[in-house]
């Protein structure tokens, strides 16, 4: 829930050491986000410096808000619609982007579902450093010396825990005495700061819950090797929020976007008192 710079001998890595991702899972060449212009005036950048500026902002659009479609990132960037097509057709070039069948909830009206544009694991790493390559290697190293197996998985979710733990108690001072209603909201600001670009959102289709959607996750790779990270922080939200939560996708498991379903709670209910306390352990875990 930032990357690996040192571990102490016969130690375990600090909770920052871990937040940055990038492994590239093909083995190749990583692809680059174009870098954007800063100068004014008479030393301007160029066109082309310009264009790749503008590509910046379009994938960092991505990054922030989910898989977005090219209407939607138009209205966001105040560019046209063909404007932004152009840049998504370059980017889907440079393996940044892919485009994909919009989900839809519900009925499904006449004609052809809208298209929308995500970023690809390589997209996503191009905002990265590549540091994960190491918190994996370092979980791995907990999982061989508790002997592997079932005891390798239980020392990796020991870890897991502690960590997402750790993070819940910089959170805690947020959360606590918010009305029910305002929690989910308060969650996403403070992973947002941590570089999750969260939100929260009416359910679609229902007035019986909130999404906390992440659609950035500085972890990826490694819960993609490990889902016990993404279970324990599915546990620290349900502490958190006061509440069952569902974990319905995850981007480690190639999803758009990390959907949390928090359901409603009435008005009155006492939040959670102490982030550190013994999470539950009927927390929703991904289906996928």
């Amino acid at each position: 829930m930032h990357g690996i710079s040192q571990a102490k001998a016969g130690g375990l890595p600090e909770d920052r050491e871990l937040r940055n991702n990038g492994v590239v899972k093909n083995v190749g060449e990583r692809p680059q986000l174009p870098v954007a212009p800063a100068a004014t005036g008479a030393n301007a950048p160029a066109a082309g410096e310009e264009q790749h500026g503008t590509r910046r902002r379009v994938a960092r659009s991505i990054l922030d808000h989910g898989p977005s479609t090219a209407a939607e990132l138009a209205g966001r960037l105040e560019l046209t619609q063909a404007a932004v097509r152009r840049h998504l057709d370059t980017l889907a070039g440079e393996g940044i982007v892919e485009a994909r069948e919009k989900r839809v909830y519900g009925s499904r009206g006449r004609g052809r579902p809208a298209k929308v544009f995500a970023l690809t694991d390589g997209g996503r790493d191009a905002f990265d450093q590549s540091y994960d390559e190491l918190a994996v290697e370092a979980l791995r190293w907990i999982e061989r010396a508790a002997g592997g197996g079932e005891g390798g998985e239980a020392a990796v979710m020991a870890f897991a825990r502690a960590r997402a733990e750790r993070i819940a108690e910089r959170y805690a001072a947020t959360m606590e005495g918010l009305p029910p209603e305002e929690r989910a909201a308060a969650l996403a600001e403070a992973l947002s700061r941590d570089g999750y670009a969260a939100t929260a959102r009416d359910a679609p289709g229902t007035a019986a819950g909130e999404q906390l959607c992440q659609h950035h996750c500085p972890v990826a790779h490694a819960a993609e090797r490990f889902p016990q990270l993404c279970e324990a922080e599915t546990e620290v939200f349900s502490t958190l929020l006061g509440t069952h939560v569902q974990r319905l996708a995850t981007l480690a498991h190639g999803d758009g976007v990390c959907t949390t379903f928090v359901p409603r709670k009435p008005h009155g209910t006492e939040p959670p008192r102490a982030a550190g306390s013994a999470p539950s352990r009927t927390a929703g875990r991904n289906p996928a």
